[in-house]
């Protein structure tokens, strides 16, 4: 028989739980239909059948559509992978099954292979940065680790940018796709990305970008030169067209983790600070990405983005 999906968690979940499901019952011919939430089409671009119904994301996984996927969580599958709950393992237990998923019925779709293109017609090699502000879990956005800040975005486009590539910066202001709790506090608050820059005065990280013009460039802007793409087609396309990518954890993070190119993932915060839950060979992010995620886990209350840095120099080296 075949199956209907439906389903609306966060982004992460449905990018790790639901896609690769649905990408399984597509190659076993048997998946019918997706519901999904407004925006997600190009993500099941493999199915014939798909319905945008969702107005918004939800946090609350027993009513996210999650419940009828393999993998109801997107940290672990600890009952199918040990056949115990995960309270009930040993700390090395659990050290082990960290990321660990259940991949019997599990395929990720080749998004490189179906949306390549060289439309973009860019002339040096790309590395994408995937940034995230927002309000965390409810609290203060002052309370948020999960960003990379105006002076580490300078570092990173200097180094970038002397050493060949070119940047394309995203983070997203929330207004191009259907959102989640925290997404839509962090709008109704109108939070934004800034920092006091001696001698400039306040300037946001769209702004640092126009300090770069040419060599830098605002994937907001760039979408407003591609209107016959949704904001997803459109990641899709320059995503798959990267040659690496520096990201936050999160949603963000796993979309950079399907194209199979390197990944400096940073993660002062999260499950994902789990042992081994990035490092382990049968850590879903390791599946997605072909082994090629490179994490700089900073766990504590200030975010120590030379860590960042360090690793950036360590897996881009100079283009020539």
């Amino acid at each position: 028989m075949k199956k209907i999906i439906k389903a609306n968690p966060e982004f992460a979940s449905e990018l790790v739980c639901v896609v690769p499901h649905a990408y399984w019952l597509h190659q076993k011919g048997l998946l019918e239909k997706v519901i999904t939430r407004k925006d997600m089409k190009p993500f099941y671009y493999f199915c014939d059948d798909v319905e945008e119904y969702f107005d918004m994301r939800t946090l609350d996984n027993s009513n996210s559509g999650l419940e009828s996927m393999p993998n109801k969580w997107v940290h672990h599958n600890a009952e199918v992978v040990t056949g115990k709950d995960y309270s009930d393992l040993s700390k090395d237990e659990q050290d082990n099954v960290n990321g660990v998923l259940d991949y019997s019925e599990w395929t990720p779709p080749p998004y490189s292979d179906h949306y390549k293109t060289d439309e973009f017609g860019f002339e040096k090699p790309v590395i994408v940065i995937n940034n995230n502000f927002n309000i965390e879990y409810g609290q203060d956005i002052s309370k948020s680790l999960r960003f990379f800040d105006i002076k580490t975005l300078y570092d990173m486009f200097v180094y970038f940018i002397g050493n060949g590539y070119t940047v394309v910066y995203k983070r997203p202001d929330n207004t191009e796709f259907t959102l989640d709790q925290n997404e839509i506090s962090t709008l109704n608050k109108n939070i934004s990305l800034e920092a006091n820059v001696s001698g400039i005065g306040v300037i946001s990280d769209y702004d640092l970008c126009e300090y770069f013009e040419g060599n830098v460039i605002n994937m907001n802007k760039m979408k407003e030169d591609y209107p016959q793409y949704s904001y997803n087609e459109f990641q899709l396309r320059l995503f798959s067209n990267a040659s690496g990518f520096v990201s936050t954890n999160g949603g963000g993070g796993v979309l950079c983790s399907y194209f199979k190119k390197p990944v400096v993932l940073y993660v002062p915060h999260g499950k994902e600070l789990r042992t081994n839950y990035v490092t382990n060979t049968n850590s879903y992010l390791n599946k997605l990405s072909d082994s090629n995620v490179h994490p700089v886990l900073d766990a504590g209350n200030v975010n120590n983005y030379s860590k960042v840095i360090e690793k950036i120099e360590t897996i881009f080296k100079e283009k020539k």
